[in-house]
C-alpha cells in the first residue's frame, strides 16, 4: 500500500523519540535512591539483600545511597589497590552483619546507616599499616574494629538525639584514633607508619602548575575513600554523579577549596 513520505518521516522521527524516552526513563531508575529496588528485593534472598545493604553503606559514606554508585565505588577500589577493596568489602559486611545480629533497625540496616563506619575504619587501618598489603593479620582488626563501629553507633545515637544531631563518622574516628593509640610503628603484630616528627618538613616548591592543581581537586574525591589514583578517583566522582548531579558538583567544589586552601600557605611562604 503506498504511503506519504512525510508519514513515514513523521512516523520514524515519532518512534525515535520515544525509543530515547524509555531509555531516559530506564536511565532515570538508576539514580538517585532507587526505592524501586528496595520493594523488588523484598522477597529476594537474605545473601541479595546484604549485597544491596552493603553497597548502600558504601555510598553513605559520600551522603549518597544508591547501590549502583556503591558498586562503581566497589569498583574503584579494587581498581586502585585489590587489597584496599577487599579491607573495603569485608568492613561493610561485618558491620551490616552485625547490625543484622543484635538486631538494630532495620530501616537503618536497609539504608547502609550501619555499613560505612565499617568500611572508613577498615579502609583506614590499610593505609595506615606499614606491613603492606596481604598481611592477613589485619583481617581481625578490621573486622572488629568495624563490628565495634555498629555498638558505638547505637550507644551514640541515644545521646545524640537528645540534641538532634547525627551519629554520622563519630564511631569510625574513635575505632580509628583507640586502634592507632593501641598499636604503633613497631607492633610485633599491627605496624602502622610513624607520625611525621615535629619541626620536620620538606622542601615544597611555590610554584602553582594548572594541571597539578587540578589533579590535585579530582584526587581529593577519591580520597574520601582513602584512594590516590587518578582514574579510581574519577571514577568514584561518577558514581556521585549517578546519584546526584548536584552532590557531585559540591564534592568538586569542596575539594577545590581545600585544595586552593592548602596551597595558599605554600605560596606565602
Amino acid at each position: 500500500m503506498w504511503m506519504d513520505p512525510k508519514s513515514e518521516v513523521e512516523e520514524a522521527s515519532r518512534s525515535r523519540a520515544s525509543l530515547s524516552r524509555r531509555v531516559f526513563n530506564h536511565l532515570m531508575l538508576c539514580t538517585g535512591d532507587m526505592e524501586h529496588l528496595d520493594k523488588y528485593m523484598q522477597d529476594k534472598p537474605f545473601v541479595l539483600q546484604l549485597a544491596v545493604w552493603g553497597l548502600r553503606g558504601v555510598t553513605r559514606v559520600i551522603l549518597a545511597n544508591n547501590p549502583l554508585s556503591g558498586a562503581l565505588v566497589l569498583a574503584a577500589l579494587y581498581w586502585a589497590s585489590p587489597w584496599q577493596g577487599l579491607l573495603g568489602t569485608l568492613g561493610v559486611l561485618a558491620s551490616t552483619l552485625t547490625a543484622v545480629v543484635v538486631g538494630q533497625d532495620s530501616a537503618e540496616v536497609s539504608g547502609g546507616l550501619h555499613g560505612f563506619n565499617g568500611m572508613l575504619v577498615s579502609l583506614l587501618m590499610g593505609v595506615f599499616s606499614s606491613a603492606g598489603d596481604w598481611y592477613w593479620w589485619l583481617l581481625l582488626p578490621v573486622c572488629l574494629g568495624s563490628a565495634t563501629c555498629v555498638f558505638l553507633f547505637s550507644g551514640l545515637s541515644s545521646l545524640l538525639d537528645r540534641w538532634d544531631l547525627p551519629v554520622a563518622v563519630f564511631p569510625f574516628n574513635t575505632v580509628i584514633v583507640l586502634y592507632l593509640l593501641c598499636t604503633g610503628p613497631e607492633n610485633p603484630y599491627f605496624p602502622h607508619h610513624p607520625a611525621t616528627p615535629p619541626g620536620a618538613r620538606e622542601t615544597n616548591g611555590t610554584e602553582l602548575i594548572a594541571v597539578e592543581v587540578m589533579r590535585g581537586i579530582l584526587l581529593g574525591v577519591g580520597q574520601i575513600f582513602a584512594c590516590g589514583a587518578l582514574g579510581p578517583s574519577l571514577l568514584i566522582l561518577g558514581a556521585v554523579l549517578l546519584y546526584s548531579p548536584l552532590l557531585a558538583v559540591h564534592a568538586l567544589l569542596g575539594s577545590a577549596v581545600g585544595t586552593l586552601a592548602g596551597e595558599s600557605p605554600s605560596v606565602c611562604l
